[in-house]
């Protein structure tokens, strides 16, 4: 279990601190919410999360068998839904990995993507594609 305690501070801003770190983070609503977006929103954390966790989960695998996938990249790209309830409606990832595209071990490394916790989170009605290029 983790904790994460959050504080209000007002002007549509908000203080998250992780409990086992102390590591603090701000977010802020979007411009096209009421806000200033001058920080992460809630919903751009949930769009930095899923390739994080994408690429934190390849890295598992990748150490168990001996890759270096260091320079690995990622990119998504969120877009909220036009009708209400105001929601993420798709979070496309594409992933550049320095591998070749014919490496033994790629099959095991999209699966690994595909089962990151936050990509297995996510509600079903999100698009969340996720498109691998391989650079090696």
């Amino acid at each position: 279990m983790v904790e994460v305690d959050a504080r209000y501070l007002g002007g549509l801003r908000c203080e998250a601190v992780h409990g086992p770190s102390k590591s603090t983070l701000h977010t802020d609503a979007p411009v096209d919410n009421h806000g200033k977006g001058e920080a992460f929103s809630p919903t751009d954390l949930l769009a930095a999360a899923l390739p994080c966790c994408i690429m934190t989960i390849m890295g598992i695998v990748a150490e168990r068998h001996g890759l270096a996938i260091e320079g690995m990249t990622a990119r998504t790209e969120k877009v909220m839904s036009a009708d209400l309830p105001r929601r993420i409606a798709s979070l496309r990832t594409t992933i550049e990995v320095p591998l070749a595209a014919d490496h033994p071990q790629r099959v095991h490394l999209e699966n690994a993507a595909k089962t990151c916790p936050v990509h297995k989170s996510l509600h079903p009605e999100i698009d969340a594609a996720i498109e691998f290029h391989w650079k090696g």
